[in-house]
């Protein structure tokens, strides 16, 4: 198969692009969407295909989208951010365009990305990704195949629980790891310790006037980078929560690689190296046995869009 078009549709806009067998993209557009507003959002991604197929020889589409995805790789049966409520929607795009069409949840799309052509290229057979942003989401490839699960929903990793009864999760249970890793966990770690411990964030409350209410990712980033002890331990204890599921997924799955991506990565060494220490503590085969390498992702925001793309190739 030549080239593919791959769509990764977020919550406020669909991202498009021709991509070759290589996982090169040719061609890139962008539309913003109306997240609660299926109809609308259905009609930006026809509109992004239509743009891209205008100037290529296109012989199929995949579309990645966050939410569940049933195993014919058609229906959003479930998307929170979108509106979706099973939404047929690769017979619906189908129609639109006259391409074949295949329907992914972004974390798969992402992580088959990473594992044919970024950080987990040359693992042989399995790797886990894990993307940490708003939310935790990823992928797990084992023997060379996603593991989408009976019901196309397998690898909810952010939906792990972690301490039972513990802080409330969007998803409705308590206690997910998304609630102590993603990035609304490391502004909360950091607003509670700045009331608190005041004198310890000096430069994180310079940064936002005084007002903790302003506490941003990027402004803990910014402070933790100029030494400030409460920036710093946000994002301790962000990674120490990481490198304990890294350590459970590794117990569970026996992975080659494990990938970390997503937009708090941006920090570094700020968050990967609290995780790996984690990480390497809670390993029960530490010196005994090989364990995974833990890597950073390599594509950044176009694994999905790269992803879904080849996706529509298998």
């Amino acid at each position: 198969m030549g080239l593919t078009i791959g769509v990764d549709i977020g919550g406020t806009k669909v991202l498009g692009g021709v991509v070759d067998s290589a996982g090169d993209v040719l061609a890139q557009t962008r539309r913003d969407t109306p997240a609660q507003d299926p109809a609308q959002t259905a009609d930006r991604i026809i509109e992004v295909i239509q743009e891209l197929a205008a100037g290529h020889a296109i012989d199929a589409v995949g579309i990645g989208a966050a939410g569940w995805i049933d195993a014919t790789r058609s229906i959003v049966q479930f998307a929170p951010n979108l509106a979706w409520r099973n939404e047929p929607l690769r017979d619906k795009i189908t129609a639109a365009v006259g391409l074949p069409v295949v329907v992914e949840n972004d974390g798969n799309a992402a992580t088959w990305a990473e594992f044919q052509f970024g950080a987990g290229r040359d693992a042989d057979n399995s790797m886990v990704l894990f993307t940490v942003g708003t939310g935790i989401g990823g992928g797990i490839v084992i023997g060379g195949n996603l593991v989408r699960g009976t019901n196309g929903i397998a690898a909810e990793l952010g939906h792990m629980m972690m301490v039972p009864g513990g802080h409330p999760c969007g998803c409705g249970r308590h206690g997910c790891l998304e609630q102590y890793t993603a990035g609304p966990a490391l502004i909360r770690f950091a607003k509670a310790d700045a009331r608190e411990k005041p004198e310890l964030a000096e430069q994180l409350l310079a940064l936002v006037g005084g007002d903790v209410d302003a506490i941003r990712g990027h402004t803990i980033t910014e402070a933790a980078r100029l030494g400030d002890a409460v920036a710093i331990g946000a994002f301790e204890q962000v990674g120490r929560w990481l490198g304990v599921a890294l350590a459970d997924i590794v117990q569970i799955l026996d992975p080659q690689v494990i990938v970390v991506g997503g937009g708090v990565i941006d920090a570094g060494d700020l968050l990967m190296k609290p995780a790996r220490a984690s990480y390497e503590d809670q390993l029960a085969q530490r010196g005994r046995l090989p364990v995974a390498e833990v890597r950073p992702a390599l594509l950044g925001n176009v694994a999905g869009m790269v992803g879904a793309a080849d996706l529509a190739r298998v």
